[in-house]
């Protein structure tokens, strides 16, 4: 019996790969998104995927303390859950079919920056960086851009970062912002809303135990760009 992973008064189970049960589970649920099958199928969920992608925060803890000690790793916090917020939307499905988590910093969770995972059925996809900060923390940012061009360039121009990850994601403004010149020499990096990229992978990444060691090292390659948005915003 592997000996478990203590996290206070949690114990889990050493990440030994993510279960191929529960991607079959996620695909069930895409199909019998309902409730009443939910509820029917509820102790798979808790065993194939709830569990295992807690296990998989858990073993994450340590590796990401060493290098990203400001970054609180919680099986309990950092995970999403699976039940969809309905109130504002036309898709009524009561569930996500994917299961995730976000790692933010401890002295300002979900308003600073951070790291982000997703598995799901077609794929796996491993990220960082800041998604649709409130008006204030973009206007931050973007300044941080203005004032620093050259110390975010060297993050965004990297070699290694721009092999790894090619470019940031998200939605871009088709003019640059207010408040700063037409033919600022930042000018397309000001047009972005968000501030985040990463890396997709296949499921199949996911199975292994080695997929904890694939993640940290992603994690470590965004870190930078993650501390110069943190940074930005006082956090």
């Amino acid at each position: 019996m592997k000996p478990k992973i203590s996290l206070g008064e949690d114990m889990f189970p050493p990440f030994s790969g993510f279960p191929r049960e529960g991607v079959q589970f996620l695909k069930q649920l895409k199909k019998n998104n309902k409730r009443e099958w939910f509820n029917k199928h509820k102790e798979e969920f808790e065993e194939y995927v709830k569990l295992p992608m807690q296990s998989l925060i858990a073993s994450l803890k340590q590796p990401m303390a060493h290098d990203m000690p400001e970054i609180l790793v919680d099986p309990k916090k950092s995970m999403f859950r699976i039940y969809r917020d309905t109130r504002f939307s036309k898709n009524k499905d009561p569930y996500k079919t994917h299961v995730a988590a976000v790692f933010h910093m401890t002295a300002h969770w979900q308003n600073s920056a951070g790291y982000y995972i997703h598995i799901e059925p077609s794929g796996v996809y491993a990220g960082g960086g800041i998604y649709s900060p409130d008006p204030d923390r973009l206007k931050r940012i973007r300044q941080s851009i203005a004032d620093e061009p050259k110390q975010f360039l060297t993050i965004v121009s990297n070699e290694t970062f721009v092999k790894r990850f090619k470019k940031l994601e998200g939605e871009k403004l088709q003019r640059v912002p207010l408040g700063f010149p037409k033919d600022h020499m930042m000018a397309e990096w000001l047009k972005y809303k968000s501030f985040y990229t990463g890396v997709e992978w296949d499921v199949e990444e996911c199975y292994s135990p080695r997929f904890v060691s694939r993640i940290v090292r992603t994690y470590k390659e965004l870190s930078p760009l993650v501390r110069f948005l943190n940074g930005s915003v006082g956090a």
